[in-house]
């Protein structure tokens, strides 16, 4: 039986300046104890909220033109996957699943530390957060060209996905996809990392922001093809990343100057 152990276990007063990344800290360590998330994401959590430091703590303007474009594409495809691992899952499996639900894309766990007990946990986990079906837990294909447990996949899934979202992704499962002729769609706040450098739309944008802003234009553009097809045409994932750190100088000139 699962037992939610999503909140915290530590007070952390509402007024606190830091409120949600001090929280957010505490449930990615919650998680750790239980088995979902390994310490070393932790790590990769902690290097992600750096670059968010330097954005000011929001979506820029070119974050939010690749989750329209990302939304587009997963509208327009015919086998979208939303692909899972323990950071992503213990972040927001419930957008993950809102986002898969409004696209028709399947969900899929993949993780690097992968063990039976992990990946039953996390599938567990997203079933109580709502999802109806989950795959990964029984893999019978593999990536091309990965050494990894990341290679492990469901030829229902991620083998057979045209379009894929892998949010906190591993630069060298993003360049497998990408080398399988996949469109893949990263959500990773550095521009510069080698997921952001390979993938087809790169989101530099926290997670949670970028699921949320994703949802709503899935909503939008659910019912207008022509639409979504003209947002993908005019999308440049090179412009996108170099618009990405224009916008990051500028807020920290613009910090600079105000002190």
């Amino acid at each position: 039986m699962y037992t939610d152990f999503a909140k915290g276990s530590v007070d952390i007063p509402k007024d606190h300046p830091r409120y949600d990344s001090l929280m957010t800290r505490e449930r990615l360590v919650s998680f750790v104890k239980k088995g979902l998330v390994t310490p070393t994401g932790l790590v990769s959590h902690g290097r992600g909220e750096a670059l968010d430091y330097l954005m000011g703590e929001r979506t820029t303007e070119a974050a939010l033109g690749a989750e329209m474009a990302a939304a587009a594409y997963m509208l327009n495809a015919k086998r979208p996957v939303v692909c899972v691992n323990g950071n992503a899952a213990a972040l927001d499996a419930k957008r993950l699943i809102e986002l898969a639900d409004e696209t028709n894309s399947k969900i899929e766990v993949n993780i690097f530390h992968r063990t039976e007990e992990r990946m039953a946990l996390l599938t567990e986990y997203l079933r109580s957060c709502g999802a109806k079906d989950v795959l990964g837990a029984k893999p019978d294909s593999r990536i091309p060209g990965l050494s990894s447990d990341r290679a492990l996949c469901t030829a229902e899934g991620i083998h057979s996905s045209d379009v894929i979202l892998v949010p906190i992704e591993d630069g060298d499962r993003a360049e497998a996809l990408v080398n399988m002729n996949k469109v893949v769609i990263a959500i990773d706040l550095n521009p510069l990392s080698r997921t952001s450098r390979t993938a087809t739309v790169s989101i530099s944008d926290e997670m949670s922001r970028a699921l949320a802003n994703m949802i709503s234009f899935a909503k939008e553009l659910k019912d207008d093809k022509r639409k979504r097809d003209n947002i993908i045409s005019r999308f440049s994932n090179a412009d996108n990343r170099k618009a990405t750190v224009d916008q990051i100088r500028e807020h920290l000139i613009s910090t600079m100057e105000k002190e």
